[in-house]
């Protein structure tokens, strides 16, 4: 029974599971169905909603088509009418231009038929003008015919050839000529002299006339004073150390000599020199002098320097007013303060060029920045030409370049001393400027010995001329007069003197700037009364 009791326990499990087993599956296969149920009943919504989004679209899309179709239509109308009104102006024009082609042939028959005529009366004129020719080659032949007779009877009269006549008659007209040609020499000189003045001073009034400036000074060496004597010895230190350590620092020699109460400076770079010489000054003044004091003080003093430096460049560049310049250029042009050629100082000599450029292409209408700023950097190669292999003119013209200034300054620095031609005109200012501010009295030094032989050279070439007495070189050589003997020179033929010695003195001398020649003729009375 237990066993039957069992079992039927089972089966009824079983009967159960099952019966959920179907239930379930019938659940789902009726969810199925229910849910296909649905999505057809959706599917034909959606599809009932979009014939009637289809069928307004066809609607708009026709309403659309009308719209555009009529508008295309109004268009095509708006075009043939203007096209209609187009042809009819391009028909008027075309009816002008037939109207005036029919004038202009008309016209051009008009000329024709003139020309013709023209052409008529011509033919007739060089008929006549022929006629003419023959007539008058028949006059010449009679007129040669007599002149050849006549020219016979004046040999036979005359007892003369025709070449010797025709000596005699060149020599009298040469000696008449040569009156007449230095007379008119004479006189248009005089002219030109008198243009030349007036333009000249127009030209360099504000250039170079009765300009004052500073005479050469010292070159390669500077001088500190010393309150006392007995400073020398702090000077040189125990055992030469401060005297050493300065001279290695700055690069400068010391002197220290006989000299009272001064030591001399002695260096080629004078950037270096003045370093040394405010160092000492300092040291000097101050009294305490020992190697670190001097490295201390030297330290200082380069950098015053070169604070200096800039000063003096951007004051340089200022005072001429050439505009915005590089930096590096404003440190080169405050470094030729401390340069020097010939005694002259390179950065007053180089503002000197530049104004004197700046004014001279004011006179003339050329641009009168870019000359001042060509005559401020023409010797801007002399800041470094002892550090760097090269000329001047060719460490500037460098210089130039690297900082990319105009091609008129490169033009200026490299031909300011004709090492090239020049190829404009601010270039030929410049150079020109630059003789006139070295050539100008007191700018440069030059030795005894050179200045007197100069003189004696510029009267030994006057006096070598024929009818010459006596001459003097005058005005720092700047101007010789000459004295002719009154007896053997006419006043014309001292025209010719001046310009013989002029030619020699270009041709014999080298010397800055201009040399006037005056010659002078004089006759004097003397009697003695008793």
């Amino acid at each position: 029974m237990t066993i039957l009791g069992s079992v039927s326990n089972v089966v009824w499990i079983s009967l159960i599971v099952l019966c959920l087993v179907f239930g379930l599956i019938i659940g789902i296969v009726a969810g199925y169905f229910v849910r296909v149920k649905m999505h057809e009943k959706s599917f034909t919504k959606t599809k009932e909603e979009a014939e009637k989004i289809i069928a307004m679209a066809e609607e708009e899309a026709e309403k659309k088509k009308k719209e555009t179709l009529h508008d295309v239509k109004a268009e095509i109308a708006e075009l043939k009418i203007e096209a209609d009104k187009d042809i009819k102006e391009r028909k008027s024009v075309v009816v002008e231009l037939e109207n005036k082609l029919n004038q202009r042939e008309d016209t051009l028959d008009r000329r024709s038929i003139n020309l013709d005529r023209r052409e008529e009366m011509l033919n007739a004129k060089e008929n006549k003008i022929d006629e003419k020719k023959i007539e008058l080659e028949q006059q010449n032949n009679k007129v040669e015919a007599i002149l050849k007779q006549q020219e016979q009877k004046l040999i036979e009269i005359a007892g003369l050839t025709k070449e010797e006549a025709k000596t005699i008659i060149m020599n009298r007209v040469r000696e008449e000529m040569s009156v007449e040609v230095a007379t008119y020499i004479k006189e248009e000189e005089e002219k030109a002299r008198l243009e030349v003045k007036s333009k000249a001073k127009n030209v360099l009034a504000l250039a170079i006339q009765k300009y004052a400036g500073e005479t050469a000074g010292e070159t390669t060496v500077s001088t500190v004073s010393l309150p006392v004597d007995e400073m020398k010895g702090r000077i040189i230190g125990r055992e030469g150390r401060n005297i050493r350590t300065l001279e290695s620092l700055t690069g400068v020699d010391l002197i220290i000599d006989d000299t009272p109460e001064a030591v001399v400076l002695s260096g080629f770079d004078p950037v270096r020199r003045e370093i040394a010489k405010r160092s000492l000054e300092i040291l000097v003044s101050d009294g305490r002098i020992h190697p670190a004091r001097i490295e201390e003080v030297v330290e200082r003093c380069r950098g015053e320097v070169e604070m200096a430096i800039r000063e003096k460049g951007e004051e340089a560049v200022f005072k001429t007013g050439i505009g915005k310049i590089h930096p590096d250029l404003v440190r080169l042009i405050g470094r030729l303060n401390f340069r020097t050629s010939y005694g002259q100082n390179v950065l007053n000599h180089s503002i000197e060029t530049a104004m004197i450029a700046g004014k001279l292409a004011s006179e003339i209408g050329e641009n009168e920045v870019i000359a001042r700023r060509a005559g401020l950097l023409h010797d801007i190669g002399k800041a470094v030409d002892h550090e760097i292999e090269g000329s001047h003119v060719d460490i500037g013209v460098e210089l130039a370049k690297k900082y990319h200034e105009p091609k008129e300054v490169i033009d200026a620095i490299a031909s300011h001393h004709e090492d090239v031609a020049p190829k404009s005109i601010i270039a030929v200012l410049v150079a020109a400027a630059d003789a006139l501010s070295s050539a100008r009295p007191g700018a440069r030094s030059d030795s005894v010995e050179n200045y007197a032989k100069r003189l004696e050279s510029l009267e030994a070439i006057s006096n070598g001329v024929k009818g010459v007495s006596s001459s003097f070189a005058i005005q720092a050589g700047r101007e010789v007069r000459v004295i002719v003997n009154p007896e053997e020179v006419d006043d014309l033929s001292t025209i010719s003197i001046a310009r013989q010695i002029k030619e020699e003195i270009e041709n014999k001398l080298s010397y800055p700037g201009t040399i006037k020649v005056t010659v002078i003729r004089e006759t004097r009375a003397v009697d003695v009364a008793k």
